[in-house]
């Protein structure tokens, strides 16, 4: 977590943090009236990378390719504000958070309980992720398809 800084509310919530789950609480209702159909989670998806710095969008773009095409049955939507894939179930099993969410040093490709990486009793659910390349790519496609396999 970052550090505490000046824009903390009495609650313990950073400015970003309250704007994150606001926007989790209307992602929610919108599912709520006929559930979020994959056009609409797709077309939520693309215009959160639209908003992102060119740095971020430029990673978020390569994640977004990526992860579409090692999975291609999980469903685009936005989670808490950020780019998410989700399978079958409706359960996050990949996101992408860009370092201008929370204003840390590096983006980061997460995994949700619902992926598949279980390894023994210890391993990574979460990925730094500051510039892409050919080996970035191929390390995100082989996350990706392990986490739905």
């Amino acid at each position: 977590m970052p550090a505490k800084d000046a824009k903390t509310e009495p609650a313990g919530f950073s400015s970003e943090e309250l704007a994150a789950m606001k926007e989790r609480a209307a992602e929610l209702r919108a599912e709520g009236k006929k559930g979020a159909k994959k056009a609409d989670g797709l077309q939520a998806v693309l215009d959160k990378i639209a908003e992102m710095a060119p740095e971020d969008r430029a990673l978020a773009e390569r994640v977004h390719v990526t992860v579409t095409a090692a999975a291609p049955d999980l469903a685009p939507k936005t989670w808490y504000g950020m780019p998410a894939y989700t399978n079958a179930d409706g359960k996050v099993v990949v996101f992408f958070q860009d370092s201008g969410k929370f204003s840390y040093r590096y983006s980061t490709l997460g995994f949700q309980e619902a992926a598949n990486l279980d390894d023994g009793d210890l391993w990574p659910v979460s990925y730094a992720l500051q510039k892409w390349s050919p080996a970035v790519e191929k390390r995100v496609t082989e996350l990706v398809k392990a986490a739905v396999s």
